[in-house]
């Protein structure tokens, strides 16, 4: 199959490298040093979102935020103005909901299918194909998207129409958050009471407190390496999309409020492009326990 891919950074580079190894031809966009390998793997090099389009029967997204995606679909040279009848759209990126139905219906307009379908699981869910998928669309564009989604994750599920993966995907990142946060929470208490937190963290791997944040994030906390991993800039731009919603619905989101605002003392930090585990890092400076 001809793909579009767009958006090449920690998450995208491996997914792109999964489909390239899955035989598919990939026209990638926004190729720099760091993911020649894509090109040397059997990637085609677009020199720009519309280049990438032009031949693609499916068009990948997998940006940082809604401006972005609003400007590769529909900026100079984006993908709106390449697009062939009846091309798929996959939005994997994790932005607006509200954005994503206005951008479906332009595409849709213009000739094309949209899907948005945002992704969990982090690096290391895309570098070994086994993400959890949120997908949002017609069910005629969720079963044709399948096989693609198939190569890239491990959970694909269809949340609903367009905009309900978004949703499920800031649903998701509000229960990351809080739990980052309480692993973050719980192991600087450990050691600031003088217990080992690789022996803690171990211990309740075994107990009712085990989770998959516990188990990953847990041991970057221990081994205090944050390289990313998914970014504290990027996890606070999510929140902020959840907190920014929430206030439209009058719901009350606190504890949302409270991991936003830490990801901002992390970013005041100079912490924004680490790992969103280095919130055990903030921790440990307020309590004077600084880590490396």
């Amino acid at each position: 199959m001809q793909i579009g891919f767009i958006g090449l950074g920690v998450m995208g580079a491996p997914m792109a490298a999964n489909l390239i190894a899955a035989g598919h031809t990939v026209h990638l966009h926004r190729v720099k040093e760091s993911t020649e390998h894509l090109v040397e793997a059997g990637g085609r090099r677009a020199t720009s979102a519309a280049d990438a389009a032009t031949e693609a029967d499916v068009v990948i997204l997998m940006l940082p935020d809604t401006s972005d995606v609003e400007d590769v679909l529909f900026g100079t040279d984006g993908v709106a103005a390449a697009l062939r009848p009846g091309t798929l759209v996959i939005d994997m990126s994790s932005i607006s909901p509200v954005a994503t139905r206005s951008f479906a219906a332009r595409i849709t307009d213009a000739g094309g299918e949209y899907l948005d379908a945002p992704v969990s699981g982090g690096d290391v869910g895309a570098r070994a194909g086994t993400l959890t998928i949120l997908a949002g669309g017609t069910a005629a564009a969720f079963e044709r998207a399948t096989p693609l989604l198939e190569v890239l994750g491990a959970t694909i599920t269809h949340v609903g129409d367009v905009g309900a993966g978004q949703t499920a995907k800031v649903a998701n990142q509000i229960i990351v958050a809080l739990t980052i946060q309480a692993v973050a929470e719980g192991l600087t208490f450990a050691e600031a009471a003088g217990v080992d937190p690789a022996v803690v963290r171990e211990a309740l791997m075994g107990g009712f407190a085990s989770s998959r944040i516990l188990e990953v994030h847990g041991q970057r906390m221990v081994d205090h390496t944050y390289d990313p991993g998914f970014r504290i800039r990027l996890h606070r731009k999510d929140l902020g999309l959840a907190l920014g919603s929430a206030r439209a619905m009058d719901l009350p989101l606190p504890h949302t409020a409270s991991a936003h605002e830490l990801m901002s003392a992390a970013i005041a930090q100079g912490l924004g492009d680490a790992d969103h585990s280095a919130l055990h890092r903030v921790l440990g400076n307020a309590a004077g326990r600084a880590t490396t």
